[in-house]
């Protein structure tokens, strides 16, 4: 912890999981989630009109992340966000001001 008890790796994991946000197609797909509970990797590539391969290498990054999470169910792995990580992020940020 700093003076300013703040701890540094913390920090380092919130602006990890920014940075991995701070893509315009991962922000779309943020979006996307956010109006639907969840989704497949068809629904969101066919609703985004973007290629399968580029769905999924913005959806494992945005899991990997800790932003995403996602259940299996049958062959379809459906993804959905991490509402306690993103109220984590804005927590955050409101407090940084």
């Amino acid at each position: 912890m700093t003076k300013a008890g703040l701890d540094p790796r913390k920090l380092e994991d919130a602006a990890s999981k920014l940075r991995a946000m701070a893509h315009p197609m991962r922000i779309a797909i943020i979006g996307l989630l956010e109006s639907n509970e969840q989704m497949n990797v068809t629904q969101i590539y066919e609703t985004l009109r973007i290629e399968q391969a580029s769905a999924s290498h913005h959806l494992n990054i945005l899991k990997n992340k800790g932003v995403l999470d996602s259940r299996r169910s049958g062959k379809n792995t459906f993804y959905f966000l991490k509402h306690e990580a993103l109220s984590q992020m804005i927590e955050c940020l409101n407090r940084c001001h």
